[in-house]
């Protein structure tokens, strides 16, 4: 057993950008996580037109009085 402890990221050390979620191209950092304008127009455009549903149940409706 070695008494080396695993070093935690540093604050410094740039985190990957990932893939874009609509077309699946690296991400470009300044558009996180998209690669372009186009395909955060196109995700944006999917949650207005309700494209993107986050699903409820009848139970779910606690602010009703």
């Amino acid at each position: 057993m070695s008494n080396e402890s695993p070093t935690p990221p540093t604050a410094a050390s740039p985190k990957p950008a990932g893939r874009c979620p609509i077309c699946r191209r690296p991400a470009a950092e300044a558009m996180r996580p998209f690669c372009s304008p186009r395909c955060r127009d196109v995700d944006l455009h999917r949650w207005l037109s309700g494209s993107y549903v986050i699903p409820a149940t009848e139970g779910d409706e606690e602010d009703v009085e």
